[in-house]
Parts: structure tokens; sequence; C-alpha cells
């Protein structure tokens, strides 16, 4: 079983949701990328998405935009991002590391080539914004060959029949994006977002995640009374752009801490 759905069903056990933090690799400082990670999962992290940074990249908002902008500085490209997941792997073998970013990272590397070295950094999920399920069973393929998971994106827009689509090729969850738009750009309106997941659920047996709009720790707490995870990207990036060094691990420690309160309560 793999760590994403051994973690889940360890959750569901115990009637807790998940809750997945998102940072850019790199940001603010390559330093710093290994040392947020265990700081998260010691704070009450469950899983964490880690963004590979792209110069254009079209789902994020100005937060994350910028937290691209100043990894990309440090020259942070996908190999690097694998050497975190393979450093954070030396001491935690556990908690899932999911690669969210764009196709392009990917075809540059090649798909083969990639995958493999996912696998072998210790990778458990990609989340690819623009890769298509019509255009990417071949890579899908490759990730099964490696037990690694393809996490795919589902939004307000998204008909009944794509869905099922997307439902057919998906493994590990499915995120659900919450809002129109990009990252943080919108306040939620909890009981369509509850309609909608509910809606989902009837058509697939993987948890649901629920990302970008969730901004304070009242939204979390509503958005895991219905879904199964709990995804939160440009405040966690906010808090990063907002700390020094001397107290970034201190902020986004208690972030977690703060946020990991409002899920399970």
């Amino acid at each position: 079983m793999s760590r994403i759905r051994t973690v889940f069903s360890h959750l569901k056990t115990i009637n807790k949701k998940a809750l997945i933090p998102y940072i850019t690799a790199g940001d603010p400082h390559p330093k710093h990328t290994v040392n947020l990670m265990h700081a998260m999962v010691a704070s009450g992290a469950d899983m964490i998405e880690l963004g590979v940074p792209f110069s254009d990249p079209m789902a994020d908002g100005p937060v994350i935009q910028r937290a691209s902008e100043r990894a990309l500085v440090h020259k942070i490209g996908l190999s690097k991002v694998l050497g975190f997941v393979a450093e954070f792997r030396q001491t935690d073998d556990k908690t899932p590391i999911i690669l969210m970013g764009y196709a392009n990272p990917i075809e540059a590397m090649g798909a083969e080539k990639f995958t493999k070295s996912a696998k072998a950094a210790g990778v458990d999920g990609v989340i690819t914004v623009d890769y298509p399920p019509e255009e990417c069973k071949e890579f899908i393929s490759q990730l099964q060959a490696n037990d690694m998971d393809s996490i795919f994106l589902l939004s307000p827009t998204t008909d009944a029949a794509r869905v099922s689509l997307i439902v057919s090729q998906a493994s590990g969850f499915l995120y659900y994006v919450s809002l129109k738009g990009v990252t943080g750009s919108a306040n939620l309106d909890i009981e369509e977002v509850k309609a909608r997941v509910a809606e989902i659920k009837k058509v697939t047996n993987l948890p649901v995640g629920v990302g970008f709009g969730v901004k304070d720790s009242v939204t979390a707490k509503n958005v895991a009374s219905f879904a199964d995870a709990v995804v939160v990207g440009s405040r966690m990036v906010q808090a990063i752009e907002n700390s020094t060094d001397a107290n970034l691990l201190t902020n986004v420690s208690d972030l977690i801490a703060e946020l990991r309160i409002a899920i399970d309560a």
C-alpha cells in the first residue's frame, strides 16, 4: 500500500482528516526547504505538497507566483526539487510527498527519467496542472509502474462526463479546486463546495481533498467537516513570505498547529 493510501486509511480509522500544506521548493531559500518540511510534519501535517518552481504558473495566484520567482533566483529546477525529497527521506520514510507543478519541467527532463528519478527520491504522488487526462495516459502508466499516484484536479466547472474520465485515471486522492480562478483568489461558498464534493463522492471511493481557497482555520474547519483532506497553499506561502530567517520555522509551525487544531475540531 502506498504512503498516501496508508495515511488516508489510518486517518479514517481514527476519524480524522488529512492536513496537506503546500510550499514551493527553494522558497524563501534552498537552505530552508527540508527544514520546513520536517517542521510541518512535526507540527501536524499529514502529507506535504511540494511545488516545483516554474516561470509561467497558470493556476497560481500572485502569492505562489512570487514564491516561484524567489526560488528561481536560486536556480531551483526539478532535479534540485527531487534532491530535497531525497534529503527529507533520509530521516522520514512515512510522510507522503506530492509534487505539484507543470508539464514543461517534466517534458524537459523526459517523463521516463522523471518517474524513475522521482521514485528513487521518495516521491509518492504527482499533480501536473496542465496534463489533461486525455493526453497523459502514457505518463500515468509510467507513474503506476513506479508505484506513484497520479492526482488530478477537479473544478467547479468539471462536468459529469469529465469527472468520470478523471476518476478512471486518478489514484491516491482527488483534488477539488474549490473556486473558479487561481490559488488564493476568493472566499469560499462552503455550501456549494460541500454539495460538489458530495457529487464527486457518489462516483468514486477515492478520498477527496479541497484546496485553492482555504485561507484560515475557520475555513479549514468547515472544509474538514465534509472533505477527506484540507490543502493549504497560499496561506502557507504568505507565512513564509512574511517571515525572517530567525522566525521562519516558528511562524510556519504555529500556522500548521493552528490549522491542525481547527481541522481536528
